[in-house]
Parts: C-alpha cells; sequence; structure tokens
C-alpha cells in the first residue's frame, strides 16, 4: 500500500464514511490536533519516566486514536438507517475517564498541597507534559467548537477536560520525581 493517493492534492480529505471536507474544516482541525497530542504523548513516553506513567501514557495514547477515529467520522455516515452502526469504532467511555481521575487523585496524594498557580517548566519532559498539555486543550476548543455544529458524543469531550487535567498533574509529579524546581507565579504588585 503506497501513503500517499493523491487525493488531497486539491485541498479536500475523506472522512471514515468517504465524505470528502476541505482540510481546514473544524472537523479536521479537531482530530488533527488529537493527532498532535498524541505524537507529544509519545515523546514524554519516549523519556526517563517510571513504568506506570510510561504504561498510562500508551493508554492514553490508544485512546486518543479511538477518540480521533470518532471525530474523523461523519456523523451522517455513521449509522445505518436501521440504527445499526456502520463503522465498527470503539468508544470513549466513563471507565476511560475515571481511570484518568483515579491516576490523579494517586499522584495528588503523593504532591506537596498546591497553593499558587505553577510556572510550566523546570525540566525537559515537565516542559513536554505542559505543551501536551496546552495542546489537549486547544483540542478541547476545536471539538467544543465542532459540537456547537455538529454534536459529538459527550464522553469525547469530558476526556479531553479530564486528560488536561491529567496532564497538568503529570508534570508536578515527574517534577517531584525528576527533583526539579517547581516556580509558583506569585503577581507582580501594581
Amino acid at each position: 500500500m503506497k501513503i500517499y493517493t493523491k487525493t488531497g492534492d486539491a485541498g479536500t480529505t475523506a472522512l471514515f464514511g468517504g465524505t470528502r471536507v476541505p482540510k481546514h474544516s473544524i472537523r479536521i482541525e479537531s482530530y488533527g490536533t488529537v493527532d498532535e497530542l498524541n505524537s507529544y504523548l509519545g515523546l514524554i513516553r519516549s523519556q526517563q519516566i517510571d513504568a506506570r506513567s510510561k504504561e498510562i501514557l500508551v493508554h492514553i495514547q490508544d485512546r486518543l486514536f479511538t477518540l480521533g477515529a470518532i471525530l474523523a467520522t461523519d456523523p451522517a455516515k455513521a449509522v445505518l438507517k436501521n440504527g445499526k452502526e456502520r463503522l465498527n469504532i470503539p468508544k470513549i467511555t466513563e471507565d476511560d475517564i475515571t481511570l484518568l481521575e483515579t491516576e490523579m487523585d494517586k499522584m495528588n496524594d503523593a504532591l506537596p498541597e498546591m497553593t499558587h498557580f505553577i510556572l510550566p517548566g523546570g525540566n525537559t519532559v515537565v516542559s513536554y507534559c505542559h505543551v501536551a498539555r496546552c495542546i489537549c486543550r486547544r483540542s478541547e476548543r476545536w471539538t467544543s467548537r465542532l459540537n456547537e455544529e455538529q454534536p459529538v458524543e459527550s464522553t469525547v469531550l469530558k476526556y479531553l477536560n479530564r486528560l488536561s487535567d491529567y496532564l497538568f498533574v503529570l508534570a508536578r509529579k515527574l517534577s517531584k520525581d525528576q527533583q526539579a524546581e517547581e516556580i509558583q507565579w506569585i503577581p507582580q504588585k501594581l
């Protein structure tokens, strides 16, 4: 199979189900940003971090492929007239969201209380987490915007929201693990 198809040379791409849309459509921005986030998670996972964090990141990357497939599907073509699903795409479930919450709770239990906002940084992997968190928030914004035009499964938006929180807590955990300094943001007085 060739990687290049030449079908997108005129600035359109096909969704699952065959519908062609402009490459700048909100739907493409939504799942394209999920793909960008997934790549950053691979970068974090490639760093010297603990085995449990790597394991959870692999799970999250799998879920992001599922989420991207959901977003890349034309809703009008996802269901047959008899109500059955046309495409066999897994779902993002409440269990996926609960896993993120459970992992955040475990990490938070071992962290000092946060009393101020924290400036992103400290070391390379912590900075990667903060970049990934920002990409996740952008993905959430695009998906929220898409949801205004074409409804998106509620668990998709919920998962992206929770994932950005998870990435923030992971950044704090990795700061502690790697003994990186967390610099608090103290607003300057006017």
